[in-house]
């Protein structure tokens, strides 16, 4: 189900990709967009959530889908009260993603943030592919731990050929 951006429907956008693709800048422009026009809307960063929500999960396989679950089940609350939810979560596990959307009853929209691993490691907004190359930090998502990418994304968003706003603009037009 595709809502309409002016009706009451809430919504979970779900924008996964590796650590640096552009989740959280495309979230905010979004945000920023959505509350001019007046809409309820809720950023779950995956970062801000490990700090509070998930608190002492770690990187394992486990710990990272129920990250994910968690993340999904705040955002299944909120979207079915009517708030546009935008999740920035790097989520790099298909099936957990699959079971997030399940939850979501119709309203989830997956957006693939494709960014290649080389562009993410030249941003590398965080240092984590700086602290992998020096040995500091094992586990980074798309280097040495796999990132399964969406086979059926509502959309993708190839961020290094794209400005924010162009990206932003891609995945509002998915949820206009």
């Amino acid at each position: 189900m595709t809502a309409s951006a002016s009706s009451d429907t809430g919504r979970t956008v779900w924008l996964t990709g590796l650590p640096s693709a552009g989740k959280t800048t495309i979230a905010r422009a979004l945000e920023k967009r959505l509350l001019d026009e007046g809409r309820r809307v809720e950023v779950l960063d995956g970062d801000v959530v490990r700090t509070h929500l998930t608190k002492g999960l770690g990187f394992s396989r486990e710990d990272r889908d129920e990250n994910v679950r968690r993340i999904g089940f705040v955002a299944n609350l909120l979207s079915r009260n009517g708030v546009t939810v935008l999740c920035s979560v790097i989520s790099p596990y298909r099936a957990v993603r699959d079971e997030v959307r399940e939850l979501h009853d119709g309203r989830f929209v997956e957006v693939h943030v494709s960014t290649p691993v080389e562009v993410c490691s030249g941003r590398d907004v965080k240092g984590l592919y700086a602290k992998q190359r020096a040995g500091e930090i094992q586990g980074l998502t798309g280097v040495d731990d796999p990132y399964e990418p969406p086979l059926e994304p509502e959309v993708v968003v190839p961020t290094q050929q794209l400005s924010v706003d162009e990206a932003a603009e891609l995945v509002w037009q998915a949820i206009a």
